[in-house]
């Protein structure tokens, strides 16, 4: 005759199963293919300047230093957050504002979770990190995730904005003193 399981073994080996077969699902949920968004969500300056592309390239750019850092790539209008083993961890595009830095390596100043952009936006996710013809020079996301509208003629911002997911990510990675490469 079998010997028969206390109960709590048969909990104990359910368990086990049921954590087993969650994570074998959500490795092959995180391998399948990315739902894209059919619409933008409706915004008073969703028009007013083209979407940062979706495309990523491969690779950081040369120059870029090495280590943990921020990678702001001006004429690609894009930024790479890289970890210390050298890994991309995320690329996204953005919309930077009318004074750019110049290029260089810079530490992130100081942080500031929400305020009114100079340009009356509502921005979150603030993170200076320069400074030019004394204007700060600051990541942000529009709280709202609107894009920016063009600046006005002669306006002076430092603002490089972002989408919302790809500034709480930045958020995230940024803290006081991390590096950002500023690259042509």
């Amino acid at each position: 005759m079998p010997a028969r399981l206390p109960s709590w073994a048969w909990v104990t080996g359910l368990t086990a199963g049921a954590i087993a077969a969650v994570t074998v699902l959500g490795v092959q949920a995180d391998r399948g293919p990315r739902p894209t968004a059919t619409s933008a969500k409706p915004s008073s300056t969703a028009s007013a300047q083209p979407a940062p592309t979706a495309s990523a390239p491969a690779r950081v750019p040369d120059g870029s230093g090495t280590g943990r850092r921020i990678v702001y790539s001006l004429g690609e209008k894009r930024v790479w957050l890289v970890d210390a083993s050298e890994a991309t961890r995320r690329t996204f595009t953005v919309w930077p504002g009318s004074v750019s830095p110049d290029p260089g390596s810079y530490t992130v100043s100081s942080r500031n979770a929400a305020t009114t952009g100079s340009d009356g936006v509502q921005i979150e996710h603030i993170m200076y990190f320069a400074a030019k013809s004394g204007v700060s020079v600051a990541f942000s996301n529009a709280v709202d995730g609107a894009s920016p509208p063009p600046a006005a003629s002669g306006t002076k911002t430092g603002g490089v904005r972002m989408r919302k997911a790809d500034g709480t990510a930045l958020w995230a990675f940024g803290t006081v003193g991390t590096t950002v490469t500023v690259v042509r």
